[in-house]
């Protein structure tokens, strides 16, 4: 996911609600400055529960495993199954 938007969020309580399957989260912008669009107007941080820390905390609440690194990734998925 990105930075901006509630969609990630969203996406994961549906997913903490209909889904049993292991999922791996990454949000990238963890390093983007609070108020400056990155790319795009949705890439937009404008309030607290719309920053990488925000998503990243949802989905680990949801049961997701995270990483704030995408290099990561791969690893995480490959132990989950």
């Amino acid at each position: 996911g990105e930075i901006g938007g509630p969609d990630e969020a969203d996406a994961a309580v549906w997913c903490k609600a209909n889904m049993k399957k292991p999922i791996v989260g990454f949000i990238a912008g963890v390093t983007a400055p609070a108020g400056k669009r990155m790319g795009h107007a949705g890439a937009l941080i404008s309030g607290g529960a719309d920053t990488a820390d925000a998503k990243l905390a949802i989905m680990e609440e949801c049961g997701f495993t995270v990483t704030r690194d995408p290099s990561e990734m791969a690893k995480l998925i490959k132990g989950l199954i």
